[in-house]
């Protein structure tokens, strides 16, 4: 027995003897990049054997303890995991895109799907991915990155945005916007008061991810707002371990790119002098200036984001505040926003339920500068001065013989600036709370609720002094306005997972309930003008939708290669009678993984191969009418109320109804193939989609006596719509120190209207749209059958001998009229291409972006391109475009097809360069610098400001500014 004691005591003494030297253990310091040389945030670093790991922060850096001959076990999303000895203090690892990236957890539709799973098109972008620079609204931070996915410019006002679109529009009257979704709240598209753009509240810096969803047998999970798409976003969130803090800082100077081509006051004079009567001669100034330098400037602009992160025992969190202060170049135009957000993920008994809270909240304070005074710099005289001793502050203007300012003439653009007001305030906050549940009595059941709202408060006012000539006739203005929105969220939903393995297959099944409740309200203020006295009384306004759901989802899979999507979704709108207010929005997917068959497994030429089928049928609401099925009386304003005696009453006018209206529904077919090389080091996909959609909800003339108005909102009609689209990825070079990674899309989309009338009429021409500036109620485009929506419709210019237009000569049609139908605004093909290459600790990126056969109705040209621009007749000159040199036109020719013009482009959108200096301060924070240039050129035949402008219709836009920034990250 002793002998036993002795020898187990000897054994244990041995064992710590041989294990003490290898006990050290130190500070291990490193960095972790991707094969490109970006720094791959939040990777993780695992001792292996020990189970002690850390986190990269944002530039890429660890810290761990460990002793030297230890392994590391690297991992990060997207990249093949890697084992590395411990031979030093310091150690860099640099991680290669993998194969895994098919295991990617993809966020769809109430749940989750890893990407080689997936079945319908969907494309993610994340925050490596993103455009850097100044970017104030977060569709800027995808623009040109997926394919399909096409987003343009509003203008260059700060804030702006764009106007996306996702293979194209599907609907005539209603939204053609795609359904956004937010921490799991979806968003109504429904503007808010106050702001050019709601998306511009959403700071872009929390921004982990967009998943957009593209076909039908992914979006129709979502049924009734889901026809135009779904972009799910994703913000980030805290991870246990832990403080770590992250400054991020862009300060920008946004410069004018170009102006509008006008006479300057040499030839200005010069077409006076030969054209012009002695009055309007005895007009002309001495002065030379431009009104478009006038108006413009240099613009500051500041972002500065602090991210703090961590887990508090159990509690990862994530809180980051943001301010961002961006002048626009158009003077007193701004925008000032300070943001708040918090995250929290913990969970309970042992992981069985887990929470995730996302509150954010913004405060926007926006000076709106009055853009009439664009048009304004480009028509006025430019032999005047901007100021003149007068009382109308002092603005040079345009008066007539009793020295009052001329009410129909351009007044002095400086002072449509300074002498305006615009101001608002917006307070909104997004928030949800999610539980996921596993049942302790049935593993495979996930029971998950999630609770969400959207609010926001807007109070703006607008002041306009009675001395102004913008307003002096009716004494000044001052206005106010003010609205109120609450939108609230519930979903519940149960969630069926379970291996079949017996007969080798997966299945998942999701069932559940939705419920989402709009309101806004808008009180109403009297117009008043600068003395008080009250010039008009509004109507008040409110209304509430509301939005019932049950859905279900099937996903199988069988021996990990054949995949089966299926879905269910049933809507009701309190937007439709209840005769028509439910509606079955059904899909189905299949998706083969032809890489995993027997007979590819040797094939080399392929490290993924995936072909995908599916159908869907989804739902349009969305419309600027809450009750369109009701016969509603809206009270009057008060400048039409009926006298009577002494007094006068408000009256209430009906509004058009159709009490059968319904959704619109679009059927749309998906076939897709996914496709990697060399082990995925080129990897792509190429969709080939068909929509159609039918009973669309449109505006229609009405005859005289049948429907209250001369315009109907109801469903009439049918659209299609079809394109290819293809995206590739390429790791062009790998090296040590040198890599190169290249993204390019490209599609191809094409609309068409089947159908527009519930009856038969061969003499209908079309339903007339797309207002333009100048004369009187002048359209320029026209939706007719067999075209394709917004089709211009002018007339055919005749041309001399030397190529130049003849005033009012045009070639008429087979049929004797002179209109015809020409051209659209939506482009043929859309392209984007993204380069990444980095060299050791620099870096350099580009985003360029083309659209191919898009057309433009240069509204600038034609409004100010004729001698009537100059003689007016009204006691004032104005000026005009330089076009007028070429053509020489007496009066303007609106309808002319010689002013739609080719809008092809390519643009460069963004080239960054950045220096990343790694570990400072004692090796406890990092550092990377970065120079930005957004806006750098455009390509183009076209001769207005923007070849990009969504209605085709180019008339006084804000310019979009050329943009110079430095970036300041660090970390600790």
């Amino acid at each position: 027995m002793k002998q036993r004691l002795l020898c187990g005591v000897m054994c244990v003494m041995i064992t710590l003897l041989a294990f003490m030297p290898a006990s050290a253990q130190q500070m291990i310091k490193g960095t972790l990049r991707a094969s490109s040389g970006e720094p791959l945030t939040g990777a993780s670093v695992v001792v292996k054997g020990a189970g002690n790991g850390a986190s990269a922060d944002s530039l890429g850096n660890f810290s761990i303890r460990a002793k030297l001959g230890d392994t590391l076990i690297a991992t990060s999303v997207g990249f093949e995991m890697k084992e590395v000895r411990i031979s030093a203090n310091t150690i860099n690892i640099t991680l290669q895109v993998a194969v895994t990236t098919l295991n990617d957890v993809v966020v769809i539709g109430y749940g989750t799907r890893s990407k080689k799973d997936l079945t319908g098109s969907v494309a993610t972008v994340s925050a490596k991915d993103f455009q850097t620079g100044a970017v104030t609204t977060p569709d800027q931070l995808v623009t040109g990155k997926v394919a399909g996915v096409v987003i343009t410019p509003n203008g260059g006002a700060p804030g702006a945005g764009g106007t996306i679109r996702v293979r194209g529009g599907t609907s005539l009257s209603a939204s053609n916007n795609p359904l956004i979704v937010v921490d799991g709240v979806p968003l109504t598209n429904d503007g808010v008061s106050g702001v050019s753009n709601p998306l511009s509240l959403v700071n872009p810096n929390d921004i982990e991810s967009f998943n957009i969803l593209k076909d039908a047998s992914a979006t129709a999970i979502y049924g009734n707002r889901a026809s135009n798409g779904v972009i799910i976003i994703t913000t980030k969130s805290g991870a246990a371990g832990k403080l770590k803090l992250n400054f991020n800082s862009v300060l920008s100077q946004s410069v004018k790119r170009n102006e509008v081509k006008v006479l300057d006051a040499n030839q200005f004079r010069s077409v006076v002098n030969e054209r012009g009567t002695d009055a309007e001669k005895a007009m002309l100034g001495n002065a030379n200036t431009n009104w478009q330098d006038v108006i413009f400037q240099n613009a500051f602009g500041g972002d500065y984001n602090l991210g703090v992160s961590g887990g508090i025992k159990k509690l990862p969190y994530r809180f980051s505040v943001g301010h961002t202060y961006q002048d626009g170049i158009l003077k007193t135009s701004n925008v000032k926003r300070t943001s708040l957000g918090l995250n929290l993920t913990p969970s309970f008994f042992n992981n069985s339920l887990k929470v995730n809270i996302n509150l954010k909240g913004v405060y926007q304070k926006t000076r709106f500068a009055n853009e009439g005074a664009i048009g304004a710099a480009a028509g006025f005289d430019p032999t005047q001065p901007v100021y003149a001793s007068n009382k109308f502050g002092n603005f040079y203007e345009w008066l007539d013989e009793t020295g009052t300012p001329i009410e129909l003439a351009p007044k002095n653009p400086l002072g449509q600036l300074l002498l305006n007001s615009s101001l608002s305030d917006v307070y909104r906050s997004i928030g949800s709370i999610k539980l996921d549940y596993k049942l302790p009595f049935l593993p495979a059941l996930t029971a998950t609720v999630n609770a969400g709202y959207d609010i926001s408060k807007t109070e703006g006012n607008g002041f306009i002094p009675a001395f102004a000539a913008l307003s002096y006739q009716r004494g000044g203005s001052m206005t106010e306005y003010s609205q109120r929105r609450k939108d609230k969220l519930l979903d519940f939903y149960l969630l069926y997972a379970k291996d079949l393995k017996e007969i080798d297959s997966k299945l998942d099944l999701t069932a559940g309930y939705s419920y989402q409740d709009f309101f806004r309200g808008s009180p109403a203020y009297p117009v008043r003008n600068a003395a008080g006295n009250v010039l008009s009384m509004p109507v008040p306004d409110s209304s509430r939708n509301t939005l019932l759901s049950v859905f279900a989802r099937l996903n199988y899979t069988f021996k990990g290669k054949y995949l089966l999507t299926a879905s269910m979704r049933r809507d009701g709108s309190s937007r439709f009678s209840k005769d028509n207010r439910w509606g079955n929005f059904p899909s189905a997917a299949l998706a083969w993984r032809i890489k995993d068959e027997g007979f590819m497994r040797s094939n080399k030429t392929f490290s993924d191969l995936k072909l995908r089928v599916g159908f869907g049928i989804t739902g349009n609401q969305d419309l600027d009418a809450y009750y369109p099925y009701l016969p509603i009386y809206t009270l009057g304003g008060s400048n039409v109320r009926y006298p009577f005696g002494d007094s006068s009453y408000y009256t209430y006018r009906s509004e058009p109804y159709d009490k059968n209206i319904k959704w619109e529904t679009t059927t749309a077919w998906n076939a897709g193939i996914d496709f990697g090389f060399l082990k995925n080091r080129i990897t792509g996909t190429l969709d080939f989609y068909y929509k159609k959609t039918k009973d669309l909800l449109t505006r229609i003339p009405t005859a005289a006596g049948v429907n209250p108005g001369n315009m109907l909102l109801t469903n009439v009609g049918n659209i299609e719509s079809k394109g290819v689209e293809l995206a590739i990825n390429a790791g062009v070079i790998q090296g040590k120190d040198f890599s190169w990674n290249v993204n390019f899309n490209i599609a191809y989309n094409k609309n068409k209207i089947l159908k527009l009338s519930n009856v038969s009429d061969s003499t209908s021409e079309g339903i007339l749209t797309g207002a333009i500036s100048g004369g009187k109620d002048n359209t320029i485009q026209i939706n007719s059958v067999g075209y394709a929506p917004q089709t211009f419709y002018v007339y055919k210019q005749v041309y001399d001998a030397d190529g130049k237009p003849v005033e009012g000569v045009f070639d008429k049609q087979n049929n004797g009229a002179l209109f015809y139908r020409y051209k659209s605004a939506n482009p043929k093909l859309t392209m984007g291409f993204t380069s990444q290459m980095s060299y050791k600790k620099w870096d350099l990126s580009f985003v360029l972006r083309s659209n191919i056969g898009n057309y433009l109705y240069n509204n600038v040209r034609s409004g100010s391109g004729a001698f009537n621009s100059v003689s007016t007749g009204m006691g004032y000159i104005g000026n005009t475009n330089v076009d007028y040199l070429n053509t020489r036109f007496t009066n303007s020719q609106f309808f002319s097809d010689y002013y739609v013009e080719n809008a092809s482009f390519l643009r460069m959108d963004n080239v960054s360069f950045g220096y990343n200096f790694g570990r400072i301060w004692r090796n406890k924070a990092s550092l990377k610098l970065s120079a930005i240039v957004q806006n750098v050129f455009v390509i183009t035949k076209y001769t207005g400001l923007d070849p990009e402008v969504y209605s085709g219709i180019d008339n006084n836009i804000y310019p979009r500014p050329r943009i110079y920034s430095l970036g300041i990250n660090i970390s600790y």
